[in-house]
């Protein structure tokens, strides 16, 4: 058992879990932004343009009682444009620009940051240290 959650910690304290949870509570807050984009501007337009202010509503037609709709499709194309493009200029394009600037020399590399670990084992190792000199 104890194993297991030892398996566990280590799992945990990877890096890339840690960095797949920020992404996902990045990625969470960056849908409200995106949501407000699309109700405060896009659909706005659209009701100039369509005269519907959502795309779902548009292009229905039945057949033998099944709805096909092809605004509902061009709706979820639009929010996928919508949220790859703020991705795209707000994250990717300016990362690439830094990573540029570094391989170039213009910015410098981020300091390492030390492994939690390796923190607490240098802290106790100063600590044992220093009580061998007291001693």
């Amino acid at each position: 058992m104890k194993n297991m959650f030892d398996g566990f910690k280590t799992f945990i304290m990877r890096g890339n879990v840690i960095d797949l949870a920020v992404g996902i509570v990045i990625g969470a807050a960056f849908t409200g932004v995106v949501s407000a984009l699309t109700e405060g501007l896009v659909f706005p337009l659209v009701a100039a343009i369509f005269g519907e202010p959502d795309l779902t509503q548009l292009w229905t037609f039945k057949i033998n009682e099944a709805e096909f709709s092809v605004g509902l499709f061009l709706d979820a194309v639009l929010n996928f444009l919508l949220v790859a493009a703020a991705l795209y200029f707000v994250i990717v394009y300016p990362m690439n620009k830094l990573a540029e600037r570094r391989a170039r020399g213009q910015e410098p590399e981020p300091a390492p940051v030390p492994e939690p670990n390796v923190v607490l084992l240098a802290e106790i190792r100063d600590l044992l240290a220093e009580q061998n000199r007291r001693a």
